[in-house]
């Protein structure tokens, strides 16, 4: 195992007005090291993700999570950025600090405030995420870069439309059972296949409830040594983690089919000698529902082209073939940036223990987790088992 999850911690998502970066961060923190059963001064170190980019004028962060507990000073404290995929460039820090024997325990924690900037500044915050050079024209937005991709993937495959409105509907019929997500209701498929007032067209042929919201929040977990989580209360080994950087240019890829997302699969998938087969669900990233379908590609679960069919037919939802976001995913939960890579290893773990936050897998033991970057930029693939 690359380490243990011993501990976890997880705010609702959301428009959070009474929080603060600050206090978002010192509340997953505390709760996610006493949830380890642990206390501060176990900790050896600490990671945070956080996206930022403007979005909150607290640019430096990470010795935020020193006041969770005063025997926290002087610990070792560091930020990681890698735009969507920050929450597991975070977890992957803490599980080499640990693999190089530098750490026995790390808090990680992923956080985002984005609410309370103007819709100006989020759409360039995001943006900024894209090939600057030639993507972010005057204007742009991310939405706009996915709308651009469902349309040469509609051009090449046929309108898809229908699978798309499914993957919504899907989501969020799962994120109504999730206390901690930020809309809550199934709004069912007819209302999602539906261009209207309440959900219109926002980019190419995505419609609102095509694109995830923009929401506040925070999530932490405690990675620790195998040594130290024999005496944890619970553990969910992480199994195998890949990083796949791909080209950040689009017009160097084919964005039908998101490259770098199945190497990450292959090589993770490898690492932990296992197929996708294995598998009993996946928590995949989901920023927008083209994002998703194209995913069932990349990661194996169908051939290209043919994504609608495991919608369609029902392989993603829970009892079928292989759930994808039971938690509700990014569409339904909400995508605070920073918080999102921890957040999808925490919606897993807490699945494998059997206190799921959204619709339960019986029986489940092994998740993989997708986290991206960037339009397939950055790619990171977990590998979640139960231990114990």
């Amino acid at each position: 195992m690359l380490g243990h999850i011993i501990g976890w911690a997880h705010t609702r998502f959301g428009k959070l007005d009474g929080e603060t970066l600050e206090s978002l961060v010192v509340r997953v923190a505390a709760d996610a090291i006493a949830d380890a059963g642990l206390a501060p001064a176990d900790i050896d170190e600490i990671v945070v993700g956080h996206f930022n980019q403007g979005l909150d004028p607290q640019g430096f962060p990470a010795s935020l999570a020193l006041q969770a507990g005063d025997a926290l000073r002087f610990k070792p404290a560091t930020r990681v950025e890698n735009a969507c995929a920050t929450g597991s460039a975070a977890i992957r820090q803490a599980s080499m600090a640990i693999g190089a024997g530098r750490a026995r325990t790390v808090l990680v924690v992923g956080v985002e405030k984005m609410t309370a900037a103007p819709a100006a500044l989020v759409q360039q915050a995001l943006v900024s995420a894209s090939y600057v050079a030639e993507e972010a024209e005057e204007g742009g937005s991310f939405a706009g870069i996915f709308g651009r991709i469902a349309q040469l993937y509609f051009q090449r495959y046929g309108d898809q439309s229908d699978a798309l409105a499914r993957i919504a509907a899907k989501n969020h019929r799962n994120g109504a059972a999730n206390p901690l997500a930020h809309m809550q209701k199934d709004l069912g498929l007819e209302f999602c296949a539906t261009v209207s007032d309440k959900n219109p067209i926002v980019a190419g042929p995505l419609r609102r409830t095509d694109c995830s919201m923009v929401s506040d929040g925070a999530a932490a977990l405690v990675l620790a040594h195998g040594d130290v989580a024999v005496g944890a209360a619970k553990s969910v080994g992480l199994r195998a983690q890949a990083q796949v950087n791909d080209f950040l240019p689009m017009g160097r890829r084919d964005m039908t089919r998101f490259e770098g997302c199945t190497v990450a699969w292959g090589t993770a998938l490898n690492q932990a000698s296992l197929a996708l087969a294995d598998l009993d669900f996946v928590e995949t990233h989901d920023c927008f529902t083209i994002a998703e379908l194209i995913e069932y590609e990349a990661m194996g679960l169908t051939p290209p082209g043919e994504g609608h069919r495991a919608i369609a037919e029902g392989w993603t939802e829970v009892g079928g073939r292989l759930p994808v976001n039971p938690s509700g995913g990014l569409k339904a939960k909400g995508h605070p940036i920073g918080a999102t890579g921890v957040s999808m290893h925490v919606m897993a773990a807490m699945q494998l223990m059997g206190t799921p936050a959204g619709v339960p897998v019986p029986g489940a033991t092994r998740a993989g987790v997708f986290n991206m970057g960037g339009a397939a930029v950055a790619n990171y693939v977990s590998i979640l088992e139960r231990v114990r």
